[in-house]
């Protein structure tokens, strides 16, 4: 799901850095300088940002506020929308049910929901579950967009359900494009599997066993936390995303339909939790049980689909990716010859790991590409540290094939 320019949060970042490397993984000198000023330079009200280092948390903090009308200053517990980072929480809660037993990665998805229908009658048959995170499945850009945005009162299944009119634009499994109803799928068939909805098994089987108390997976739990960012918008100048900044309607929302593809708003503290439980391979922090095994963490972070490489201005050169994977929710670019595995984005390299975790940013009035531009730079910039200590890949195929799966 796109950050939601008009409707959703503020900027909600967090960065990972350095997992038993012997380099020094603490925020840059100025970071939190840096951070402020850019917040101001792009204008947006309020950001979050969490840094865990070696299993613990070594930065969790607010700046600016979170909403302009009261000047309510934000901080580590102040929930924000995600956007996609949400994606890899539906892959996660799927892999709770794959160490289960109940599926499997490559099962059929009409073996566990038997009204699921494509366009084509072939793809029906032969779509997996694994094909429904990646973005292969032949549909378009965005497709299937419309049964939830602008907002829809289409239920889940209903919006499921009729995936099977949409007409691919491509091949199946030919190409990525990137769309989020086959995520609405997924997190249906959670429900179809396990009896629970999709927001109920997030909260009991994700942000519960991760201390995740902030946390929410729909509209009303989000506003009914006094401590939430409140969303913002330019809506008076000559194009919308222009003018005044002032806050929105709260209730001019994304449908709920769609939150398995990026309907959660998370703090700095909780946030930081998921982190240090993605670095562990699933282990809960401060716990012997675990999210999902290690396994499940293998699979999530394995890229199945080459994607189309971002080119990202000069001044951002260190950060430009040699090519790019899509794995399970998290996007695994090459960069300097070290794999990092995010969306967000991990970095690994011959298994040590050195994540740098960002978030979306919605409600500037600067075009997409310098606002990814300019957030990638902040983001990279607290990782500059450890890519350098970060083991070199020494070959297309040291390390790359045990981090693909065709």
């Amino acid at each position: 799901m796109k950050p939601r320019v008009a409707l959703r949060g503020l900027f909600a970042a967090a960065s990972l850095l350095a997992l038993g490397a012997s380099a020094d993984a603490a925020p840059p000198a100025g970071f939190e300088q840096r951070v402020e000023q850019l917040r101001k330079d792009i204008g947006v009200p309020g950001v979050s940002i969490a840094i865990v280092e070696d299993g613990k948390v070594t930065l969790a903090h607010g700046w600016g506020v979170r909403d302009i009308s009261t000047n309510t200053p934000v901080d580590a517990d102040t929930i924000f929308f995600t956007g996609s980072t949400g994606k890899a929480f539906t892959n996660a809660a799927l892999a709770t049910l794959v160490d289960e037993g109940k599926i499997g990665w490559d099962d059929k998805v009409i073996d566990h929901m038997p009204d699921f229908r494509m366009y084509d009658p072939w793809v029906t048959r032969e779509m997996t579950i694994r094909d429904l995170l990646v973005h292969r499945s032949g549909l378009g850009l965005g497709q299937g967009d419309l049964l939830f945005l602008p907002n829809s009162t289409l239920s889940r299944k209903e919006t499921v359900r009729r995936i099977r009119y949409l007409k691919p634009a491509t091949s199946f499994r030919s190409g990525y494009a990137y769309d989020n109803i086959l995520y609405m799928a997924a997190g249906q068939l959670i429900e179809e599997v396990s009896g629970k909805t999709w927001e109920r098994y997030i909260h009991d089987h994700v942000f519960g066993p991760l201390g995740m108390k902030n946390s929410t997976d729909t509209d009303r739990d989000f506003q009914a936390n006094p401590n939430h960012a409140r969303p913002h918008s330019r809506n008076d100048g000559p194009i919308h995303g222009m003018g005044t900044q002032a806050p929105l309607d709260e209730n001019a929302t994304i449908s709920q339909n769609a939150a398995p593809a990026g309907g959660l708003a998370i703090s700095a503290n909780d946030m930081s939790r998921w982190l240090l439980t993605q670095l562990a391979r699933g282990k809960i922090p401060g716990s012997d049980k675990r999210l999902f095994s290690q396994e499940q963490s293998e699979q999530m972070w394995t890229g199945v689909v080459i994607t189309p490489v971002p080119q990202y201005p000069a001044e951002f050169a260190a950060a430009q990716p040699h090519y790019d994977l899509y794995a399970l929710g998290w996007a695994c670019p090459i960069i300097a010859a070290r794999r990092l595995s995010g969306t967000m984005v991990p970095c690994s390299g011959r298994r040590r790991l050195s994540p740098c975790y960002r978030g979306r940013m919605s409600g500037s009035s600067l075009p997409p590409t310098a606002r990814t531009a300019r957030l990638s730079g902040a983001c990279y910039s607290s990782c500059s540290t450890i890519i350098s200590a970060t083991p070199r890949l020494s070959g297309p195929r040291s390390g790359a094939r045990s981090s693909w799966h065709g």
